[in-house]
């Protein structure tokens, strides 16, 4: 069998194209097509593993991929082959796992989880989980692949904002973040969650019971809470929280539907409490009162206590806080 000669830069460039695709041989498979149109490309052609059958796969064309660029190629599969790995095979596999990569990517996977976690939790309490999600992660994290994660590259991440002395905010965020892993592992993506220790690398939150009014103190408050110069909705829902001693949550987001002032009864709906359960409030002839000063503002709307900014929802839990 005839050796064949390598071929040089020189006859590759003055390579012109004829009446039908011909090749030119560098040796050990490695092969030049030349197309009709005098177009050029890199071909290897070599024995499969197992099967012994005669194959070829592209390197890519000419001059983007040059001589000795093709050559490394190449080596590079015939040392698969040697192993006995299709070379073909092992690019098509790789080619797939970066185009998984590309789309599997922090911010699609969250969105993912996100439309299961929804359905899990309160509307108010999604919205919350979403909103931290985009203040503190996603800028960062969204187009990193979920397989590239690590606890080293999240921790960066909390690291600022533990700093600031917000450990609660760190917990919760810890704790979102390894549900999207653990999401990421159950659906096959990733084979195991990197971020189950993160919360080890920050102080945990000190608990602290919220400040309270005795009884002693409630005129005082009334009183000067009456003279303060706030809205008038805020007003009205600092003293609705007094009257009906429910959770902030639950006082913002009262509706006039929910009201039945024939019984003097507030029903809040089990998907509006805590422990999805619905819950009655008799309402007492100051919380009476308070629906008649809010009637004109509000009565025509959706929400007893309407937003500032948008009236079509309703205020800030916050709100009766500051």
């Amino acid at each position: 069998m005839a050796k064949t000669n390598p071929l040089t830069n020189t006859e590759i460039k003055q390579a012109k194209p004829k009446e039908k695709v011909y090749k030119l041989s560098d040796g050990k498979g490695l092969q030049l097509r030349i197309k009709l149109n005098g177009n050029k490309s890199w071909l290897l052609d070599y024995i499969k593993p197992h099967t012994n059958k005669r194959s070829s796969m592209g390197l890519g064309g000419y001059p983007e991929v040059s001589l000795a660029d093709a050559r490394k190629l190449r080596d590079k599969a015939r040392e698969l082959i040697a192993k006995d790995i299709n070379p073909k095979e092992h690019k098509d596999k790789n080619k797939r796992q970066q185009q998984e990569q590309h789309a599997n990517t922090f911010f699609h996977v969250a969105t993912n989880w996100f439309e299961i976690k929804k359905t899990e939790i309160k509307a108010d309490t999604a919205k919350d989980v979403w909103r931290s999600l985009e203040l503190h992660i996603l800028p960062a994290l969204s187009n990193y692949p979920i397989s590239k994660i690590t606890a080293p590259i999240v921790i960066e991440e909390l690291k600022p904002i533990a700093a600031k002395g917000t450990l609660e905010t760190v917990k919760r965020l810890s704790q979102r973040l390894n549900e999207i892993m653990t999401y990421s592992v159950n659906t096959g993506l990733i084979h195991a969650n990197p971020l189950t220790g993160i919360r080890s690398a920050f102080k945990k939150p000190t608990k602290q019971n919220m400040p309270t009014l005795t009884p002693d103190e409630l005129p005082e408050f009334l009183k000067t809470l009456g003279y303060a110069s706030i809205k008038l909705v805020t007003r009205c829902l600092i003293e609705w929280q007094l009257h009906t001693m429910v959770r902030p949550s639950e006082a913002a987001g009262a509706k006039w539907s929910e009201i039945d002032l024939e019984n003097r009864l507030w029903v809040i709906p089990a998907d509006r409490m805590k422990k999805a359960r619905e819950h009655t409030v008799p309402l007492t002839a100051q919380a009476l009162e308070i629906l008649q000063r809010l009637q004109p503002i509000s009565g025509h709307r959706e929400y007893v206590f309407p937003a500032d900014r948008d009236p079509k929802r309703h205020a800030n839990e916050s709100t009766a806080k500051a």
